[in-house]
């Protein structure tokens, strides 16, 4: 099964990604708690708008670290863990 990059992530009703001064990071904030996201989550999560697909934000992130293998690999598996965990809509 292959990664339809023509979908495009939206974060669910409910969920906020902001920079989180006190956490020195990027976070998830949703009505239930909130999640601390590394520097590669908060890189991918920056981009999602509702308006790029995943080709665009792989296109985005390629641009910015050129030449990293299987960049565009990494991206669909964040998007899919995104998706397992209700994190985010790709539609």
């Amino acid at each position: 099964m292959s990664f339809d990059r023509s979908k495009t992530p939206r974060w669910r009703p409910g969920y906020r990604f902001q920079y989180e001064p006190a956490q020195k990071g990027h976070v998830l904030l949703y009505p239930e708690g909130m999640i601390k996201l590394n520097d590669s989550a908060a890189l991918i999560g920056g981009l999602i708008d509702g308006e790029r697909n995943v080709a665009a934000v792989i296109a985005e992130l390629e641009l910015q670290f050129p030449g990293v293998p299987e960049l565009g690999d990494d991206i669909e598996q964040f998007m899919e863990v995104a998706r397992a965990q209700h994190w985010i809509e790709l539609g």
